[in-house]
């Protein structure tokens, strides 16, 4: 059998959400006048605990229109060094917002509030104004318990920051740390979750602030080319996902950690241990990681490369445990041909 275990990017969606999909009450949404999407903008900013969400095409136009609305062109933004906003966005900040990015060496997705504290400049005419922090949850599949953010986001509130969250699995973190989504942003100005990734709708993401932050967002998205008309077909993927397939993220988790303690031991391989695992294994390897990723594609097991010796396996929606066991298998085998060449 195949696997496709790349990213929970690839998850189709389900027959009763094509069924919602085909159904749903749609209007032209640069009016305001799609019911669907007024009604999951509005469960959505609830869940989070914000006063309004918008809902846009993708995470990234997320995370790109709240560095616009937080910013202004010339300002600096603080992130991770291996932050999504800033490696795996085309360089937007600087490229839309005109922001130059400070980036940060972080421990397991944490960037220290010493190291944030130390990186902000006082003003001065030559320095840019430091205005926005962004952080993620989970990072690299590890969900990150908002106690370990806390003193970061305080220096950041401290010394004048704003504080943007990249939730883009935000869902798996709330799951995987039995804590309500809203507890996890409660800090935060703002944030993103994507609705294409464990959560399996088709497309879609969700940006949630306070009112005076989404009229601005709502600009940005416009002059972006995200502004949708009948979009409450697409729309209705992302609120029947919000409804009925957070809590079986819990399935997908499982799932990592059954394929994470298959290859555990196995010569070659070294698992990641994360604190708080979710729906993402990662493996590093004794050796180029190209040649396995193209062995296991071979024979129906797809994963990817994260480095030149890291493989990232993603466990999602379309993903049983009969996937697991093939996957499993493969490693296995893999293990057994260098443990005899």
């Amino acid at each position: 059998m195949s696997v496709d275990l790349r990213s929970d990017t690839v998850t189709r969606p389900t027959g009763a959400m094509r069924e919602a999909m085909a159904r749903a009450p749609v209007g032209d949404d640069v009016y305001g006048e799609d019911p669907t999407v007024n009604e999951l903008q509005e469960f959505a900013a609830s869940l989070l605990g914000k006063e309004r969400a918008l809902y846009l095409p993708s995470a990234t136009m997320g995370n790109q229109v709240a560095v616009l609305a937080h910013t202004e062109r010339g300002d600096e933004l603080f992130c991770d060094q291996d932050a999504h906003v800033y490696g795996a966005e085309v360089g937007s900040p600087a490229m839309l917002a005109g922001v130059m990015c400070r980036t940060l060496p972080a421990t397991g997705g944490v960037v220290p509030a010493g190291v944030l504290d130390a990186a902000i400049r006082p003003p001065n005419i030559h320095h840019p104004r430091p205005r926005l922090l962004c952080l993620e949850n989970t990072h690299n599949g590890a969900a990150i318990h908002p106690d370990r953010l806390a003193a970061t986001v305080a220096v950041a509130r401290a010394r004048g920051l704003r504080v943007h969250l990249d939730g883009a699995r935000l869902f798996n973190a709330a799951v995987a740390l039995n804590l309500p989504a809203r507890a996890l942003v409660e800090p935060m100005d703002s944030v993103t979750v994507c609705l294409s990734k464990g959560l399996g709708a088709p497309m879609g993401a969700l940006l949630a602030g306070s009112s005076e932050f989404i009229e601005r967002a709502l600009r940005y998205r416009k002059a972006l080319g995200g502004g949708l008309r009948q979009a409450g077909i697409v729309a209705a993927g992302g609120l029947f996902a919000l409804r009925h397939h957070v809590e079986r993220l819990a399935d997908d988790h499982r799932r990592a950690r059954m394929l994470a303690q298959a290859l555990s031991g196995l010569p070659g391989l070294r698992v990641q241990e994360p604190e708080v695992p979710t729906n993402m294994v990662m493996v590093d390897l004794d050796g180029p990681a190209g040649p396995v990723v193209d062995a296991g594609r071979r024979v129906g097991v797809l994963f990817g490369a994260m480095g030149p010796q890291r493989l990232r396996l993603v466990t999602h929606l379309d993903v049983d445990d009969a996937g697991i066991l093939a996957a499993a298998d493969f490693f296995m085998k893999f293990a057994r041909e260098r443990r005899g060449a």
